[in-house]
């Protein structure tokens, strides 16, 4: 039992009143409202110290918006300490009246621009999508990589044309759990944790597995190499809730990464579901 607070660096909360999120058609248990009120609730008889908002994939052209709806949520709830905002970065230097709009909020940490769902491999890599990722730092924010294994090769490529950008790499690059494939994703992922400017969130692994008969020992050899390739100063925990929900309830999640650990050392953990995520999003700032 983890008896600290913990920090969950990958909360979704939705708002169907205010934004339209066309990918909810195809997870009919998401589209309704998810609010901080029920995350709490979720998570008992677990305390959560401080959130992470990462963006939902808003119908375009509302990220902005949603954007300051989250800090305005924040501005009312002193748990929201972070956001990692959407930003359409393909649109290349053109975007940084944008990018500095959102710097400006209080609350915001990172941009993320799902990447899993483009069907072009170079995505990443075309000129303009560099451009405007090389535009981060000036604003103190970092990045947010949202991809599936087999796209790990280009992303790879993409993080070292970018030795600038601070990178959190989400759900453990979603590897074929289901299938039960390990390699060439284990390799990836040895070259990927060899980049110093790139952290990892143990976050949406469940719905990665079979969502109704996952085990933990058929997840435990995912979480293993994700702490051997970092170590305990590059892992954060990240609930991906509610898309967890999908897969279990969110205590099912925290509990397998406590089992997991159960043989580390309490600073190790403390690292894991607290530390390392309030250093990664500057939560203390």
């Amino acid at each position: 039992m983890i008896d600290f607070p913990i920090v969950d660096t990958h909360v979704h909360l939705l708002d169907n009143t205010k934004f339209k999120y066309s990918w909810a058609s195809g997870a009919p248990k998401l589209a309704r409202d998810w609010s901080v009120a029920d995350l709490t609730a979720s998570a008992k008889p677990y305390e959560i110290e401080s959130i992470v908002f990462v963006e939902v994939d808003v119908d375009m052209p509302q990220y902005l918006e949603e954007g300051e709806w989250v800090q305005a949520m924040a501005d009312g709830d002193k748990r929201l300490k972070g956001c990692v905002a959407c930003l359409p970065m393909e649109k290349g230097a053109m975007l940084e009246p944008e990018m500095a709009r959102l710097a400006k909020l209080k609350v915001m940490r990172g941009v993320r621009r799902l990447i899993q769902n483009q069907p072009d491999p170079e995505f990443t890599l075309r000129p303009d999508f560099l451009a405007a990722v090389k535009l981060l730092p000036k604003y103190n924010l970092s990045f947010d990589i949202c991809i599936f294994h087999h796209q790990l090769p280009n992303t790879l490529e993409f993080v070292r044309r970018c030795p600038e950008v601070s990178f959190v790499l989400d759900h453990i690059a979603k590897p074929g759990i289901k299938a039960g494939l390990m390699e060439p994703w284990k390799q990836h992922m040895r070259e990927m944790a060899a980049l110093p400017n790139v952290v990892c969130k143990l976050s949406g692994v469940t719905t990665e597995a079979d969502h109704a008969n996952w085990t933990r020992d058929q997840l435990r050899p995912y979480i293993d190499h994700v702490i051997d390739c970092f170590g305990f100063n590059r892992i954060m925990y990240g609930g991906d809730w509610p898309v967890s929900e999908l897969a279990g309830k969110y205590t099912d999640w925290l509990e397998v990464l406590d089992w997991a650990t159960a043989g580390c050392t309490p600073e190790e953990k403390r690292k894991l579901f607290r530390d390392n995520g309030i250093k990664a999003y500057r939560l203390a700032a």
